[in-house]
């Protein structure tokens, strides 16, 4: 297999990818020649160098994304991936930007989510170019630098550059996620009581938050009834007495959005708590929030628990919660079902707000991506995945958001990781195994040589 020749630059691709760790590159969009920061920008500089000094054809699109090519012709098939990084959080057993190896693994920042399949993806145009492989198309390497923030990154690039005409991102698991869920955002805002002094949950919408504080006005009656109830509190809480008051820290357990259920909500957690303890004196937002959100992640208690036989269920994250000045706002995070109509949900949801008096926003509104099992991308992909390793390959529907709905109708996520792997992706101590890692290389190798060669 072609895929085998990948093996050969493994040394070069274990130093490249620690220097891509070793950028702290949260996207952070900002005025000016860096639209999304100076460490995101820093990124897509180390990965010009690298494509550069591998002797690829390399381009710079303002700093939004960047691309590595070889070969020519009308067609364009690509491999997508993305530079930037969640926010690393707490908890590392490790400096989250130095990687570090123990036990088989590979620890770090974007190790896993998604600097490695970025970086093995430049070594498999420049394996295919040494081998001086002639191809049908152009085959490009197109690395973004804000896909964890909504992926805006790529509406920039694609009005510039050639829209793809097939590819894939290695942003998933294998075998090929042939149907992403819709995903859309939103807010909720309203009063919230003085006695609420500040509530601060969440870094990103994207994530299930792991942790939540609050400052509260209470006498010492009220110190010992919330710290009673904290006491008997489905999860950990800490609870300091202070001068006018209390300070309330949640721990919970962080998960990407696309899975809630996985982790466990440390806003939804606290709300819940100052709801038992004071009740409506909490303001109108956090009783909203209670009442229609309240512990699940499901979207029930709001009125859009939806599922389809493609995709699975809808999932209802709250991502960001904070308070302060009698002012507070939510943001929530959903993955629909594919055969589901968002509009039909942003009706629901903005009644129910609008009826309980809450400010509804909806920033965004990204529709399902889904490409039939039989269709000739999916039987290309699966051919690689099938003849490196041996075993079928599963055709499945998730409810994350990948690259894979960028590329027009043309694209599906594939790879990187593999169904029994825990890489800790968006959580701390994040991780990448590094026997699986050899083993996508060469799937991924395996997948750009067809797609560069088929007829």
């Amino acid at each position: 297999m072609f895929g085998e020749k990948i093996l050969n630059y493994w040394d070069d691709i274990m130093r490249d990818l620690a220097e891509m760790v070793a950028i702290p590159s949260v996207a952070v969009p900002q005025e000016g020649e860096h639209p999304f920061g100076d460490n995101a920008a820093a990124a897509i500089d180390k990965a010009m160098e690298l494509a550069e000094r591998y002797g690829l054809t390399a381009k710079n699109v303002d700093y939004y994304a960047m691309h590595a090519e070889i070969g020519e012709g009308e067609e364009n098939a690509i491999v997508m991936a993305h530079l930037d990084v969640v926010p690393e959080g707490e908890g590392w057993l490790s400096d989250p930007y130095t990687m570090t190896i123990r036990d088989g693994k590979a620890y770090g920042r974007g190790v896993s989510d998604n600097k490695s399949p970025a970086i093995v993806a430049l070594h498999c145009l420049r394996a295919l170019r040494d081998a001086g492989v002639v191809g049908k198309r152009k085959l490009r390497v197109v690395l973004g630098s804000a896909e964890e923030i909504g992926m805006q990154d790529m509406e920039h690039y694609f009005a510039k550059e050639q829209k793809p005409t097939m590819g894939f991102t290695p942003d998933s698991s294998y075998g090929i996620c042939h149907c992403e869920k819709g995903h859309f955002n939103f807010s909720f805002s309203g009063k919230v009581s003085e006695k609420i002094k500040s509530f601060k949950a969440g870094t990103v919408v994207n994530a299930v938050p792991y942790k939540a504080e609050a400052e509260v006005v209470c006498c010492e009656e009220g110190f010992k009834k919330l710290a009673a109830a904290a006491e008997a509190a489905e999860i950990k809480f800490d609870v300091t007495r202070t001068e006018d008051g209390a300070h309330i820290l949640a721990h919970g357990v962080a998960s990407h959005a696309a899975w809630p259920q996985g982790g466990v909500n440390a806003a939804s957690h606290l709300v819940r708590l100052l709801v038992s303890v004071w009740g409506d004196e909490c303001g109108e937002l956090f009783s909203f929030i209670n009442e229609k959100i309240g512990l699940t992640y499901d979207g029930s208690l709001i009125g859009v628990q939806v599922s389809d036989s493609i995709s699975g269920a809808l999932t209802f994250n709250l991502g960001i919660l904070k308070a302060e000045n009698g002012e507070g706002t939510a943001v929530i995070d959903i993955r629909y079902p594919a055969l589901v109509n968002g509009a039909a949900l942003d009706k629901t949801i903005r009644a129910c707000a609008e009826s309980a008096g809450i400010t509804y926003t909806l920033y965004g509104d990204a529709e399902p991506l889904y490409l039939p099992k039989e269709g000739p991308l999916v039987r290309l992909l699966s051919g690689a995945y099938e003849d490196i390793t041996g075993k079928a390959c599963d055709i499945y529907a998730m409810g994350g958001g990948t690259y894979a709905r960028q590329m027009f109708g043309n694209g599906v996520a594939f790879g990187a990781s593999f169904h029994d792997e825990q890489s800790n992706a968006h959580n701390c101590n994040e991780s990448l195994d590094l026997e699986n890692f050899k083993l996508h290389a060469q799937i991924c190798l395996e997948a750009m040589y067809r797609m560069f060669t088929a007829d």
